[in-house]
């Protein structure tokens, strides 16, 4: 193999890690049971120390929190309950000294209905702002506009008995949907875009990306076939609610507004899709998002031959030189060590092995790297609005947001004052950073040695990565100069290969069995080698 120059980054997120902080569940640094800048400040080094190279900070702006902040009453603030801008400035600046990005969220499909647009929207029908928001007359008496559906299983429509009119929410009855076919709201966007982008944001995460444009003629959304798991929801397929091919104007808009600031600014975006051909035109000819997140992969069976198609599909699909962007876990739906490994701590280490070596950009929810899963919240301590308790709803999302644990002292070291959590601690089963960071063996520490390796030894770019011929229980590829193997079965395989060239593997040393030149690949186990492996079929 030619020699690979793995220094040839074109910009900061090419094979970067970029960390997740659901900030209310991070660090609380007042003592008031809420997670803030002030906390997330204080634990820069332990992200520097993990190999972080940027950020998602999540949610951050004012809001009646409704929805936890993705109700957004302010697009040029911050919540009052996570910090100020002072704190967010000097945090964005700490973190850039440190070598670490700091992207937003923005929330560009819907407002709080206590942002002062939709309080003039809906007191006076007449002023300008009443187009800044979706309106239309219903079909007919208690009939709303169409059979669109929100994000609780309701009608996506509010009837306002002062207009006789309807307004859309495809979330929470308090998250009305702005009207994207009216051109203030592009101005408007891209005044808040470049706020924010002068002060120093590296870039935001966009949420619902795909959903900014409805259809014009607002019609019925149609039933979901069965066996669609992924897109569908409540029973139908959201083909006029969101997924409107005018949202690609916008992102190349703001792709040009990204690029012409130095470094450019990132662009990433939540794409729930209906295929990878439609995850690809968020990238457009490499003038739209940089970087889009993709649901098939993520929602994979965790085996190898679903994983191998998914990979290969998804790097075949997305256009020549852009970068794609792996992730199994985030603070809307279940973590993946719940997910796709059950709470195994061996398929945990397969899991973070798979995704630290895939080509491109990886995004990691805090605690991922400790094998955190899912925690059932009892239904007195619930926040969530949206999904607690609701029938039909996928996944509690409260379950996947539970504080910290950063040591297994009462409160986990997330808080150092007397107040409740926001949402009730972890279990205190000893897997919290401090006493993971004092085992060599713990997940953490293999975490970080595969994200020190991804600096170093993998290659980020897609014309050297290459899935190779293996059993059908494995998944095998060349990343650069690195060969990475995935048994993804309960059985033992043989490969053959110089041991010595073995640079890592995931189940601890006195598991680890080597004859001459063959290796015993146990049940759930990766390795990553400088040399080719052969395995036996």
């Amino acid at each position: 193999m030619t020699d690979i120059d793995l220094k040839a980054q074109r910009h900061w997120w090419d094979g970067s890690l970029i960390y997740h902080i659901y900030i209310r569940s991070f660090k609380d640094g007042n003592g008031d049971g809420l997670g803030d800048i002030i906390g997330a400040h204080e634990m820069l080094p332990y992200l520097n120390w993990l190999g972080v190279g940027g950020i998602w900070l999540s949610p951050s702006m004012p809001s009646p929190d409704r929805d936890w902040g993705y109700d957004v009453a302010d697009y040029k603030g911050v919540h009052p309950s996570i910090g100020t801008m002072e704190e967010l400035e000097r945090f964005i600046s700490t973190a850039a000294e440190l070598g670490i990005h700091v992207l937003l969220d923005l929330v560009p499909n819907h407002t709080s209905d206590q942002h002062a647009w939709f309080i003039e929207s809906k007191g006076n029908p007449k002023s300008k702002y009443r187009d800044y928001y979706v309106w239309a007359k219903g079909k007919g008496p208690n009939q709303p506009p169409n059979n669109w559906i929100d994000a609780t299983g309701s009608s996506a429509w509010t009837f306002d008995e002062a207009s006789g009119e309807y307004y859309l929410h495809n979330f929470l009855k308090s998250q009305p949907d702005l009207n994207w076919w009216n051109p203030q709201i592009h101005r408007e966007m891209d005044e808040i875009v470049q706020f924010w982008f002068a002060k120093g944001v590296a870039g935001f995460r966009i949420d619902v990306a795909h959903g900014l444009y409805k259809d014009k003629d607002l019609r019925d959304d149609p039933i979901a076939p069965p066996e669609d798991t992924v897109n569908e929801r409540f029973n139908l397929i959201e083909k006029y609610s969101k997924n409107q091919p005018e949202v690609h104007d916008v992102y190349r808009r703001w792709r040009n507004l990204a690029e012409s600031y130095s470094p450019p600014r990132l662009l990433l975006g939540e794409t729930w899709v209906d295929g990878l051909e439609g995850l690809a035109k968020f990238y457009g000819k490499n003038d739209e998002l940089q970087m889009a997140f993709n649901f098939l992969f993520t929602f994979s069976k965790f085996d190898a031959s679903s994983l191998r198609k998914s990979i290969a599909e998804t790097l075949r699909h997305l256009p020549e030189g852009s970068t794609p962007v792996w992730t199994a876990s985030n603070h809307d739906i279940s973590r993946f060590p719940t997910r796709w490994a059950k709470g195994d701590a061996k398929k945990i280490r397969v899991a973070l092995t798979i995704l630290a070596t895939l080509p491109g950009t990886l995004v990691i929810y805090y605690g991922d790297e400790l094998g955190f899963g899912d925690e059932a919240v009892p239904p007195k301590m619930m926040r969530d609005e949206m999904t607690a308790g609701i029938p039909g709803t996928r996944f509690e999302r409260d379950s996947a947001r539970l504080p910290m644990s950063w040591n297994s002292s009462a409160n986990r070291g997330f808080s150092d004052g007397d107040s409740a959590p926001w949402l009730p601690y972890r279990a205190n089963d000893y897997q919290d950073v401090a006493s993971q960071m004092a085992n060599r063996n713990s997940i953490l520490h293999y975490a970080r040695e595969l994200f020190a390796l991804r600096k170093t030894a993998y290659d980020f770019r897609r014309e050297h990565f290459a899935l190779l011929e293996s059993p059908p229980d494995v998944l095998y590829y060349r990343t650069g100069r690195s060969y990475v193997a995935s048994n993804l079965s309960d059985a033992t395989i043989i490969a053959h290969c110089d041991p010595n060239s073995i640079v890592l593997h995931s189940l601890d040393n006195t598991s680890w069995e080597v004859q001459s030149d063959t290796i015993q690949l146990a049940g759930w186990e990766s390795v990553i080698s400088t040399q080719e492996l052969r395995f036996t079929f």
